[in-house]
Parts: structure tokens; sequence; C-alpha cells
């Protein structure tokens, strides 16, 4: 795409509706075929976005130019940003499609394209494979930038590119010189692609050599440079993480999230901001976290062991735009090729099954400075024969303000050690006091604050010197019908230096203007072109520096070659076409290149298709009969001639028919398989010769042996049949010819063959006769044999008339059938045989057998207790039968009967269950049973062993063995606290509630239970029930429990007064009446390490304490006293003493102002009670535990 090509807007597309074209479709076709190519240029940094088939949206970044395909041949249309016009350029035979703004849109060009009509499909087969960036270098004249050619893949998005398309775009307004030399070189590039194919190889003239490495057309194709995989090749594999500037992500269509997706994304998105560390001038050390889950989540069980992350770096600020710098599932990173001295941004996103999260925060960081990039080399300005002006380019200073410039020079000596000419802040130096004609190498560097940066790359200058003289004559390297490869030889006195170009000039005599020049440059070779075909120029060269032109050499003669002869006319029959001959004539070529031509060669293919041609003549003279050919085939003949320009065209085809003839004698039909009685099956073979055209039909007569009389009896384009109709055991005669469109050819030789015997004809029905219900005798009579005798009989015989097997096989003609079924329909029916085959089946007899006793029962069992919907039943005492009714053999049950033991054996009537009661506990009994009928009664069935359950248990004694105010500890029974799940008694234990229910308390083997949450003096009703395997037993009778009344709640620690040096004031604190009953108080005090003694006992709420001791410690603790009116009398219930109180009386010597004397009160620590303490010591042992399990999980496990 051109420079000046305006880029168009980053968040506007082109037709975003365009699917992709699945199967790769032929080459490019031109605007004038069914279906066109449509090239769309897009810009540098702008984006092209199509849909696929799949529903997938594709993102394809310029410079590139997209092929797509309109299908229907009419021009496709392409949407355009606002601002924007599209515009068709033509160019042999292939439309562009250029998107412009407003104002560089061309009058006189195609109108816009509207955006109703239907979309293209973009050429698959013209896409580049996947990407593989290739990075080539256009030198010479109006030299290009480095060129960075893209390359695409359908499922792929691309980073930004900032190098330009190798193609340029056409058709526009030029703005400027380097925009028209570009233009004019492209179109020049684009005639020789298109026009290089169709010109021959050897006429082609070699390319004339450019200065360094240029690309020719060929080495470019379809924007694929060498190295490249064509669209055809196997794509090219590999990760390109760093190298692509950016990353634009594809718009894929908003699908619902379930909710597992919906967390998995926030545990990605939910990543901290990565750490920036080593950081250098050109790299820097990136490091991050994996994601860490919100809130505590336990939902992601199923997140894999490890993340895909991709880092992105920004040099344009914290909402500048990102580039793609690592993809992997690493946790740390370097970053590489950053600049010196700069300000950038990084972030880190998470992704896990094509799931991405939000980028993190971004952290910024600054490179540091170092020493400047290494300078380009200088150039030369101006010279002398004395002096050389050079000058330079200040290169990067990476953060460092440039000090000074280094300049090195050989001294001329080419020994390659350097010296310094100049050092200082200057971008130019004159070198002066040089050689004439002499060759200096000069090298440079820059110095900043952090350093010298590395010298560039040597380069060499010349001084002038004198003129060149004139050079040798140039040779003839290869002629070709249009051109003419010259080369010529440099002066071998010539000054060494570096600037000496060349004029190659050529003289044509026929025009009359003398020596023009054709060729002005600096190499030593030119190809000219477009010249005449045998004829003759004249060539010489001169040499020229910036001192002179040199004399022209010598000149030389040379000649162009002659061009290939024309087409030859097409060949026409002389006379007429023979089945295996015939004669061709031709004309010579109109135009023959400017040699006499020398021979003609014709070529011939047999068939239409001209797969494979055979040369059949090579001479001068212009006609030729071709003979030895096959009858009622096609031929195709063709001509060219050669001459000394070449070999010509190939001309015109001529397609000939030679006629057909009748074709040739057949061989004698032959029979397939054995011979049938009444009919054969023949088949036989195409004849040899089939005259040149296709066997139409065969004709084939029949007659009885020893008679002459032949009748046809089939006549078709097959080569089988079955003649039908015929006797058994006679012979006939067979003949058999074949036609085409000529005619019928002669008779085969005559074929006789011999029918086989036919079968039985078909028996008479059977006779039966049943002897009892499970056995019968069949008989039948003998059929007619039909040729042969009847060598044995199949009698078949089954319950169901499509389901009848043979049971009998042999020469007998009666057989006995046993084991029937009484009171069953049967079929039967018979087959004679003999040695031609087996005959027709009789016709089906029907017979049924007579009734008989039932048949014996099966699938006797014994039922579940939940089947059993009877009240009372015991399974102590019981047992219930169930089992499934026989066939009754004709004869309708009418009972059963049940055996068990010795008893008397119990008839039941026609059902399928039974409750057998009565019986003993715990007792095992074998049961079996059979049916009745009119007839009598059947076979017993099998014998089942049942067993009955023991009697239920008797429910145990309750007693209590603990009460509080709160709860009732209940034993019963004889056994332990704890018994296990599996004992075989096992309790129910009740207790009434206040509606006068009884609701469950506990169920299971254990002999104890506790009853908590109860209310003080209280009066509880229980009941108990034991059960095992054998059920439920009954309940006991009701037990009475009553909980005691509830002792006061403990007191706060008391307060202590001081009132003088012998007595205090206690006080403490006071509780309300529980339910009725008074409540007093209980102080005690203690002295020292002695016993604590009652001082007061009352309801007050304080008592004075008088008498103290001077220097003693006195301790004093409280309690509370409910006094219960109980029927028996009063009763104290004493509460739990509160926490003790230090008092400590020493001698006062405060004035006597002092109001009131007061002391310091210390008070003793509470001590714990025993359930602090149990509480302590569980929660030393669990941190203990867990501490433990860590150690072993670490250092054991792992």
């Amino acid at each position: 795409m051109a420079d000046h090509t305006p880029p168009l807007e980053a968040t506007q597309h082109l037709n975003t509706d365009m699917p992709l074209l699945p199967p790769p479709p032929p080459p490019v076709v031109n605007g004038d075929g069914a279906q066109q190519v449509i090239l769309v240029q897009v810009n540098p940094g702008e984006s092209f976005t199509i849909r696929r088939e799949d529903g997938q949206f594709q993102c394809i970044t310029g410079p590139a130019q997209v092929p797509m395909m309109s299908p229907n041949g009419s021009v496709p249309p392409i949407y355009v940003p606002p601002g924007y016009v599209s515009q068709i350029i033509e160019e042999n035979g292939v439309r562009r499609v250029l998107v412009l703004p407003q104002a560089e849109f061309l009058p006189g060009s195609h109108s816009p394209l509207h955006p109703h009509l239907p979309a293209f499909i973009p050429h698959h087969a013209m896409m580049p494979p996947p990407p593989h960036h290739v990075y080539t270098t256009v030198s010479g004249a109006g030299d290009m930038t480095t060129q960075y050619i893209p390359q695409y893949h359908p499922s792929q998005v691309y980073g930004d590119q900032d190098s330009h398309s190798l193609h340029g775009r056409s058709g526009f307004v030029n703005r400027d010189d380097r925009t028209s030399k570009t233009y004019e070189r492209l179109q020049r590039k684009l005639k020789d692609r298109h026009g290089g194919a169709t010109k021959d190889k050897m006429n082609s003239p070699p390319s004339s050599p450019q200065k360094s490495d240029c690309s020719s057309p060929t080495d470019i194709q379809n924007g694929l440079g060498k190295g490249q995989n064509s669209p055809g090749a196997a794509p090219v594999k590999g990760k390109q993480v760093g190298k692509v500037k950016g990353s634009p992500r594809i718009d894929t269509e908003t699908q619902e999230l379930d909710e597992e997706t919906k967390a998995l994304q926030t545990l990605l998105s939910n990543i901290s901001k990565p750490v920036m560390s080593d950081i250098e001038a050109k790299t820097a050390v990136v490091t991050w976290s994996p994601p860490a889950a919100v809130n505590g989540d336990s939902d992601m069980a199923n997140l894999p062991d490890s993340f895909f992350y991709e880092v992105a770096v920004s040099s344009s600020g914290k909402y500048g735009k990102f580039k793609t710098a690592y993809s992997g599932e690493e946790l740390t990173t370097t970053l590489e090729d950053l600049r010196p001295a700069t300000d950038y941004h990084t972030r880190v996103q998470a992704v896990c099954n094509s799931l991405q999260g939000t980028p993190s925060e971004p952290v910024s960081f600054t490179t540091l400075s170092c020493e400047p990039d290494t300078p380009i080399p200088p150039r030369k300005t101006n010279g002398t024969k004395n002096s050389l002006v050079l000058q330079w380019k200040a290169p990067c200073d990476n953060g460092s303000k440039i000090q000074k410039y280094t300049l090195e020079w050989d001294k001329g000596n080419g020994t390659g050690e350097f010296e310094q000419c100049y050092c200082g802040p200057l971008k130019q130096f004159r070198v002066t006091k040089l050689s004439p004609a002499s060759r200096y190498t000069f090298r440079l560097a820059a110095t900043n604050d952090m350093g010298m940066s590395n010298f560039s790359e040597a380069i060499d200058f010349y001084t002038s010197g004198s003129v060149p003289p004139p050079p040798a004559s140039p040779e003839l390297v290869k002629a070709g019908v249009t051109w003419m490869s010259i080369q010529w030889r440099k002066p071998s006195v010539a000054p060494a230096e570096d600037d000496i170009s060349y004029v190659l000039e050529m003289e044509d005599e026929t025009s009359g203007y003398g020596f023009k020049p054709k060729y002005n440059g600096d190499d030593l070779s030119c190809t000219v072109k477009n010249l005449r075909r045998s004829t003759k120029y004249r060539f010489r060269v001169a040499a020229y520096n910036s001192e002179g032109t040199s004399n022209p050499s010598e000149a030389t003669e040379f000649c162009t070659c002659p061009d290939r002869p024309g087409a030859p006319y097409r060949p026409a029959v002389k006379g007429k076409v023979h089945a295996n001959n015939f004669k061709i004539i031709w004309e010579p070529p109109k135009e023959d290149g400017g040699a006499t031509v020398t021979k003609y060669i014709v070529e011939m293919s047999e068939g239409s298709n001209g797969n494979k041609w055979e040369m059949v003549y090579s001479g001068s003279v212009l006609e030729h009969v071709c003979d030895q050919l096959s009858p009622g085939c096609a031929y195709q003949v063709r001509v060219y001639c050669i001459s000394e320009g070449g070999q010509s065209p190939l001309s015109e085809t001529l397609l000939i028919q030679t006629p057909a003839v009748p074709p040739g004698q057949c061989m004698p039909p032959r029979l397939v398989g054995k011979p049938k009685a009444r009919e054969l099956q023949m088949r036989w073979g195409a004849p040899q010769v089939d005259g040149g055209c296709l066997v139409s039909c065969y004709s084939l007569e029949m007659s009885p042996a020893q008679a002459e009389e032949h009748r046809e009896v089939y006549m078709g384009p097959e080569l089988e049949c079955t003649v039908i109709g015929l006797l058994p055991g006679k012979t006939y005669s067979f003949r058999l010819r074949a036609a085409n469109k000529a005619g019928y050819g002669p008779y085969s030789e005559k074929c006789e063959i011999t029918t086989a015997p036919g079968v039985p004809h078909q028996c008479k029905p059977p006779h039966v006769a049943c002897r009892s219900p499970t056995y019968a005798i069949v008989s039948w009579e003998t059929p007619a044999g039909n040729g042969a005798n009847v060598t044995e009989y199949r009698l078949e015989w089954g319950a169901a008339e499509g389901c009848i097997q043979l049971c009998y096989c042999g020469p007998g003609l009666t057989h006995e059938m046993k084991g029937l079924l009484p009171a069953t329909t049967y079929f039967c029916r018979v087959q004679a045989v003999n040695v031609a085959g087996a005959g027709l089946f009789s016709e089906v007899v029907l017979c049924v057998t007579p009734s008989s006793v039932p048949a014996a029962v099966s699938c006797l069992r014994v039922r579940d207790e939940s089947e059993v919907d009877v009240p009372h039943y015991s399974p102590s005492t019981c047992l219930a039968l169930q089992w499934e009714e026989p066939c009754d053999h004709g004869s309708e049950i009418t009972s059963y009967s049940i055996d068990f033991g010795d008893r008397q054996p119990i008839t039941v009537a026609r059902t399928t269950n039974h409750i057998i009661e009565n019986l003993q506990s715990d007792a095992t009994y074998r049961i079996r049973i059979q049916a009745l009928n009119s007839i009598g009664a059947g076979p017993f069935s099998h014998t089942i062993k049942l067993k009955t359950k023991p009697l239920p248990p008797e429910p145990p004694r309750l007693e209590c063995t603990a009460l509080s105010h709160q709860n009732l500890k209940l034993k019963w029974g004889e056994g332990t606290a704890k018994t296990l799940q599996t004992d075989s008694i096992q309790y129910h234990l009740q207790m009434e509630d206040r509606s006068g229910r009884f609701v469950s308390l506990y169920r299971g083997p254990c002999h104890t239970h506790k009853v908590q949450r109860l209310n003080e003096s209280t009066t509880y009703t229980f009941r108990i029930q034991a059960f095992n395997e054998a059920g439920e037993g009954p309940f006991s009778d009701v037990y009475t429990f009553t909980t005691p009344k509830s002792p006061p709640a403990p007191l706060k620690a008391p307060r202590i007064e001081r009132l003088d040096d012998h007595t205090c004031e206690v006080t403490w604190e006071a509780l309300q009446p529980m339910k009725g009953d008074p409540v007093i108080y209980s102080l005690q005090s203690m002295i020292g390490n002695s016993e604590f003694k009652q001082i007061y006992k009352g309801s007050a709420r304080s008592f004075q304490v008088s008498g103290l001791q001077l220097n003693c410690e006195h301790r004093f603790r409280a309690c509370a006293i409910r006094q219960c009116q109980n029927p028996e009398g009063p009763q104290d219930l004493i509460g739990p003493y509160s926490a003790t109180v230090t008092f400590s009386s020493q001698k006062t010597e405060l004035p006597s102002t002092t109001h009131k004397n007061t002391v310091e009160v210390s008070r003793t620590k509470r001590t714990l009670s025993d359930e602090q303490c149990a509480a302590v010591i569980l929660v030393l042992f669990a941190i203990i535990s867990i501490l433990i399990a860590f150690v072993i999980q670490y250092f054991v496990i792992k």
C-alpha cells in the first residue's frame, strides 16, 4: 500500500458479514467470468473484519491485500466508515477495491458500491498460510523501506505492524515525486509478473543486475517472499510471543455463562499487579502471583494445576496501547529489547480453558540510561584530490546527552589499524593532506556520560583522480528474439575510484540516427530489449567519472535470433476414409518467424481424449497416409513445424472416425452350473473382433438333438440368459451369433446339453392319530417320483403354524411323536426327496392333544411382612405363602393342596397365596404344594424350608440413677451403659408431654439415657418397650420421677469499705426471690491461712466487721441460700460461694483533719472452675494435634 494512503480509523471496520469459503477455489478469475476476485487493500494500522461460515469473526490487520471472491459475478459491496468512499481499479483483468477519503476520490472512476448488494466471499486459495513474518529489502533507485509481509490464518489474531505492504496502490493522484516513482516502479513489476507467465522461457531475457540484493518480481509472488510457504503448503507452526507488537481482540458472539464459568472468570480477574525487579537499560524482570480465590470461594474444585498468562507492555502511558510480550505458564519472565531511559507500564492477564480474566492493575517502571547506540557510518558530502568532507547523524543518546564524537581512519594504509583523526561535538569534519585517487577507511563512535558506543561499520571513500581510459569492446552474453544481453569489462588502467559509471550506445542501421545511449549506470552488463528479430545492431561503451568521460570503445556487431514460426493450418482429409487407413494434407504456417521451415511433424492419438500422442511422420512434404488403423476407431491428428527459430505451436486438432465392420465369430455358449430339469443357465463371451463398433445384441438359437430346425430363444445385449420350458432328461443343441450397427456376424459352433431329472410331486396331507395326551402317530403315502425314486421323507412338526421344525428325515412312511403337551394344538406337513431334489410340502394338518392333570407349581416362596396386610399377623406363629398358577393342561384348576410336614395337608381354593396359622414359634417346617383339576392332582412343587420367628421380648424395669433440677439419668435392664448397634434386643424410651401424648426420647441398644433441659420441681412420666427381630414387645407400666429445686446463682465478689483501723463494711449484691421462696445470705471470713468461718447469716445486703487485727490479711466470701417451703418442712439450698476478696488492715498515720480513712482493697484472682479448666485443656490439646498433623503432612507424606 502506498505511503500517501490515509489510514482508516482503527475502530471502523469494513464489511462484517462476509463468510469465508471453506474449500480452496480455483486460481484468480478476472472480471469477465462468473466469479470475480476483488483485492481489498488494508492500510497499516487498520483492521478488516469478516465473518466465517462457523459464525466466528476474523480480524485482519494491515498492511495486507485480502482477495475476496464474488460467487454470482456481480460487483460485491464494501462497507466503509464515515468520511471514506470505495473506488474500483482494474489492472490486467484484476479488480482492486480501494478505500479512500472523499478528498482523494477520482471523479472519472467507478461509482461507490451500494451497501444493499449481496456480500462476497474471501478467496481462500489466495490467502497466505499461517503466521510467518518475512522481512525483505528493496534496493536500487527509489529504495523502499524494510518491507513487512504478513501472513494470515482464519483462526488467529495478529498484532499491529509499523512497516508497509509490498504492493503499491494504483489510480491515485500523485502527491510528490517519491510517490510517482514508487507508483511507476510497482506498475512495471505488476506488468512483468503477469506478462512473464505467457512467454516462453527460452525467449525471456535474463534480469539486469541491480545494486545490492534487489528482489526480482519472481522472488515475491502474491505477497510471499523466498523461503515462505505457498498457499497450498503446510502451515508453519510456532509461537510468535514477543514479536508481534499488538494483538487486537476478536469480537465473538455473546454467550450466556453458567455459574461455574462466571466463578472461573471472577477468579481469573482477581490477579494482583506484577512486581518489577532487576531493571536494566534494555531488560527488566517481571514476576506475578497466581489468581487468588475471592472471599475464600471453595467452589473452584475443578481448577487446573496451572494457568496460562499473558504479559503486556505499554510505552505510551497507563492508558496507552499495550502489546503482548510474553505468553506461557511461568510466573516470571524477562522483558527484553526495551528502550533505555523510557517509562513503561506492564500488566498481566490470566487465561484458563479459552476464558480470559480482566487484566491486572498496570505497574510502571523506568529503564536505566546507557551509552549511545552504534552510529551509522559517515557519508561523503564533498571531496577533492587532496581532501574529503565527511558528515554524520547523531545516534540515539539512550537517556544521556552525547558529549563528543570520535572519528578514526586508517591513513590509507589498508592494514585495518585505525587512528583518531577527530574528537569533538561537531557532526562534520574535513580531512586534508590526502593523496589523489586513493582509498581511505573511516569509522565513527559517540560518547555520553554513560560511556562510548561501539564503532560504526568501516566505510571506504576515494579522493578524486583522472578521467578513466576507454574500456574494451562490449561482448555478447546471450541473444534472444527481441533482446540481447551485453557485458563489458572495467578499464585495466582505470584509477581506483568508487564512482566509475558506463554508457552503452547502440546503432540501428535501418533507423539512420547513429549511436544512441541504451544504458547509463555502474554495472558491467545490460540487457537491451524491444529489438527486432533477425536484425543486426552495433554496440560501443564509454566510461566516465567525476573528472570526465573516456572515448568510446570500438563498435561490435551482434544479431538477434529469429522467432519461432507460427502454427500450421489445421490438417484435412484427402479422399475417402477407409477402415484401416486415410490420407491427410496441410498448409504451411502463415508466419515463418524470419527463417525457413525445415521440417513438419505429424502426431496422431487414438481416441477422442487425446491422452497419448505418437509421432507418425517427420519430413518436409505437406501430406501423409496414416495406415495400420483399427476399424470403427476415432483418431486425432495435429501438425507442427520446426525452423531455425525453434518449434512452432501445435495446429488445430483434426478428428477422424474410421468406419466399422460386422463382428467376428463368437465362441460356443457354455452351461453355468449344473443342468436343471426344466431350465438351463447359458453364458457366453464377446467376440474377439468387434468390427470397430460395440456389439449391440446377441442371438441364441436352440433345437432338439438330431434336428435341424432351430428357434431363437434369446436376443439382447446381455452375456447370459436362462432357457425355460424344457423337459427333464432331454438333450438340446445351441448356437450363437453377435451383431453391431454394421450387421450380424457368423454363427458359432454348436453346443449340446442334457437336462437333469425332476423333483417328486407334492405329497398328500399326512394322517395323525393321538394315543394319549403326550403321544401321537403320523403316517403318509408315497407320491409320484417324476423320473427318479423317492429316497427320503421330511416331516415337520410344531405348536404354531409359522414355527414348525423338522422332526423326522428318513425313508419310512410313519413316525411316532412323544413328549407332547396335553390340550395343545399342533401342526404338521411332509415332503418327498429324490436325487433331483425336494418336492413341495404337503398341506398343513391340524391336531389337538387331549386334556390332563395340571402341571407342577413353580415359584413357591414366603411373603415379606411388609407385603402382608392382615390384622393380628404374627411371624412367630404364622407363615404367609405365595406361588404362581401352573398350566391347567386343558382342564381348569379347582383347588390347591399344601403339605407342611406331619400335619394333615391343607386344601385351599383357587388362589395364589395363603397364610398358615397356629404354628409353633421358632420352629422349622418343610412345605410343598400341588394343583388339582377335574381330571386329578398334579405333581408336587419343589420343597422349601421355612422357620417361624421367636416371640418378642418383655419390657425391662425403669430406674432413675441420678437427678438434678434440669436433667434425669434413667437406667433399665441388666447390661452396660454403652452397647453396640448389633445387639439383638433394643429399647424404645418414651416420655409423656403436656398434652398427655407419649413422645420418643431414645431408640437403641443402650441401657441408660440422660434426659436434659427439664424444669425444676416438676414431675415427669416415662415408659419403655423392648423389641428384636421377632417384633416389638408390650410397653411397661408408667414410671414417674420428679426433679428437685435449683440452688441460687453465685454472687459477685463482695465490696469492702474501710471504716477505721479495726472496722470495715462488706457489701454484696441482692437476689430476687425464687418462685416465692425467700433468699438469705451467708458471709464467711478467713484470717491468714486459717479456715473460713461464718460471721453473718441473714437477709441484709451488708455487714460491718469489727475487731480486725492490724497488719493481717482478711479474706471474705459470700453465698446465697434459698429457703424452700416444702410440705415436709423448710429446707435450705446453699448456692456456690462468690470469689474471695482480700482486705489488709494497717495503722493509719494521716492527720486528724482527714474526713475518712480509706484503704486499698485488692481482690484475688478468680480461680478457674472445673468446666473452664477442662475447656482450656481441650483447646491446648486441639492446637497440639493440629501442629502434629501439619508436620506429618509436610515432612512425611510429601
